[in-house]
């Protein structure tokens, strides 16, 4: 059994929710998100609060049943909080800057990268060398956060390019002499 999937995912006040053909809606200040229901898994919009519980006996039902619980989590967290990943860069010269809906990055190459931001997120560069990714969808900012940071992945030796906040990174040695 699943002991994610077990609890039902709290509906906050201001947050509406429905089902309505293969599709649950949820509704809160920050916007509208959906999600394609699973076959498998039966939901339930209860008074306050969205149940999720496998439809059947099946091992792939029971397999989905604690990730379906999530995903409906973050469309609730997504609604009324958002999500916010934050980039450092590190690095000589390493730069960033938002303009509107590009992000100008300096990243030690010939020419400036542009990254054009996607419908429904936010970027933000408080300095030169922090970018934060905000939005409502989970997988998207992070998705828009891994694009970015493939741009200059961190290396072992000097720990430069770009890294997550938080995430350390194993440094080598190097050469002795």
């Amino acid at each position: 059994m699943s002991r994610i999937g077990k609890k039902a995912v709290a509906i906050p006040s201001g947050v509406t929710a429905s089902i309505d053909g293969g599709l649950l809606s949820v509704k809160g200040p920050k916007g509208t998100l959906a999600l394609a229901l699973a076959d498998d898994i039966a939901y339930e919009v209860k008074e306050g609060e969205i149940s999720v519980q496998p439809a059947n006996a099946t091992k792939q039902a029971r397999a989905f049943w604690g990730m379906q619980r999530t995903l409906v989590q973050n469309l609730v967290t997504g609604v009324t909080d958002g999500f916010t990943k934050v980039l450092e860069i590190t690095g000589v010269g390493y730069r960033a800057n938002a303009q509107g809906k590009t992000l100008k990055l300096q990243l030690g190459y010939s020419h400036d990268v542009d990254f054009d931001v996607p419908e429904g997120i936010e970027i933000k560069t408080p300095d030169n060398t922090t970018i934060e990714i905000s939005g409502i969808d989970k997988q998207k900012v992070g998705q828009v956060a891994a694009e970015i940071r493939r741009w200059r992945k961190p290396e072992p030796y000097k720990g430069k390019g770009i890294k997550y906040r938080g995430e350390y990174i194993f440094r080598k040695e190097g050469k002795k002499k």
